[in-house]
């Protein structure tokens, strides 16, 4: 009901109009290694589904950090997992949110609806949260659209890392890495 509620009442930041499915968040997840050490963050968790296929695949909850813009989703992600740490805050401003010295993550996934917002805003959170990457840690964003929501420039590069149909609507895996 959560997510409905915010659908219908802030469209733009929602994104979709079903929360991700099981194929699709075991997707997202099976981009990021528990072996390697670091924290996780989540940008834009939402009812919490990236987050719970991430326990699953082994991250312990007090390795992942969250930055929800949405006060019920917060707290929502709040009682459902406990120790993982929940930011209410804005993910396209991570110096603010974060701190300015805020910590380097092992991994980055970003669930934000980037293409509902403007190409300048979508480089400012793919070029901020790289910034905020530990060497070799992944960036990965998914979306709805044909096209990865930022495109490769000479800062860094994009590539598929896979389509899941079995979601509705289908969606794409984007993986983001510094270019060399």
């Amino acid at each position: 009901m959560r997510f409905l509620r915010a659908l219908i009442q802030r469209p733009k930041n929602i994104g979709a109009v079903f929360p991700s499915g099981p194929a699709l968040t075991r997707a997202i997840a099976s981009q990021f290694d528990p072996e390697i050490p670091g924290p996780i963050l989540e940008l834009g968790p939402g009812t919490g589904v990236v987050t719970a296929a991430l326990i699953e695949r082994g991250f312990a909850p007090e390795r992942l950090t969250v930055i929800e813009f949405d006060p019920e989703f917060a707290a929502g992600i709040r009682r459902r997992f406990h120790g993982v740490h929940v930011i209410e805050g804005d993910a396209f401003d991570l110096a603010r949110t974060l701190g300015a010295e805020g910590p380097r993550f092992a991994g980055i996934i970003s669930g934000l609806p980037l293409l509902n917002f403007p190409l300048s805003k979508r480089n400012l959170l793919i070029e901020g949260a790289m910034a905020r990457l530990q060497p070799g840690g992944p960036l990965v964003q998914f979306s709805y659209g044909l096209e990865p929501p930022v495109r490769a420039c000479s800062r860094f590069k994009v590539a598929r890392a896979a389509t899941v149909w079995a979601n509705l609507p289908p969606a794409r895996i984007w993986l983001y890495s510094p270019a060399r």
